[in-house]
C-alpha cells in the first residue's frame, strides 16, 4: 500500500468506532470498514471522472454537429468557412490538431473532413476512458462489498465469542 493509502487508512481507521479492539474480531471489523471506505472514496472518485467525460463527450458532440454545418455550408457554397473562436478554443484547449492549411481559420470541406475526423477521434478516446472508468467503479465496488462482508463477519464472530464466554457456552 502506497503512503498516501496508509495515511488515508489510518485516519479512516481512526474515525471508525467500534468500541475498544482489544478483540482481534474488533480489530479486523475495524480494518475492513477502514479498507470498505476506501474502496468506496475511489468508486466516488471514478465516478466523479466519469461525470466529467460525458461532459466533455457532450461538448464535443456539439462541436461535431457544429463542423458538420459548416462542412455543408463550405460544400453548398463552394467556398471556405471560418472556424468559430469557440471552436479554435476547444481545439486548443483539448490539445486537438485542425487543418492549417493557408495558414488560416478559412475551410473548405475536405478541410472540414480532417477537423471532424479529429473530434470524432477524440469524443471515442472519451468514451474508451469511460468505459475503462466504469470497470474500476465495479471493481471498486466488488472490493467494497467484500469489506464490508468481511467486517460483518468478523463482528458477528465477535458477538458469538461474547454470547459463549457470558453463556459459558
Amino acid at each position: 500500500m502506497s503512503q498516501v493509502n496508509n495515511t488515508s487508512l489510518s485516519g479512516i481507521m481512526n474515525s471508525i468506532d467500534l468500541g475498544p479492539t482489544q478483540s482481534l474480531q474488533m480489530l479486523f471489523a475495524k480494518l475492513n470498514l477502514a479498507q470498505a471506505q476506501l474502496a468506496k472514496n475511489g468508486a466516488m472518485d471514478n465516478i466523479k471522472k466519469i461525470q466529467d467525460s460525458q461532459e466533455a463527450q457532450k461538448e464535443c458532440a456539439a462541436m461535431i454537429q457544429k463542423a458538420r454545418e459548416l462542412q455543408n455550408t463550405a460544400k453548398n457554397n463552394n467556398s471556405a468557412t471560418d472556424m468559430p473562436a469557440d471552436m479554435k478554443a476547444f481545439f486548443t484547449k483539448n490539445n486537438l490538431k485542425w487543418d492549417t492549411k493557408g495558414n488560416d481559420d478559412h475551410h473548405n470541406k475536405d478541410e472540414w473532413d480532417y477537423n471532424i475526423q479529429q473530434l470524432t477521434s477524440y469524443r471515442d478516446q472519451l468514451g474508451t476512458d469511460t468505459q475503462q472508468l466504469m470497470v474500476f467503479v465495479q471493481d471498486f465496488m466488488g472490493q467494497y462489498n467484500s469489506y464490508l462482508q468481511g467486517a460483518n463477519s468478523a463482528i458477528q464472530q465477535g458477538n458469538q465469542t461474547l454470547q459463549s464466554l457470558a453463556t459459558g457456552r
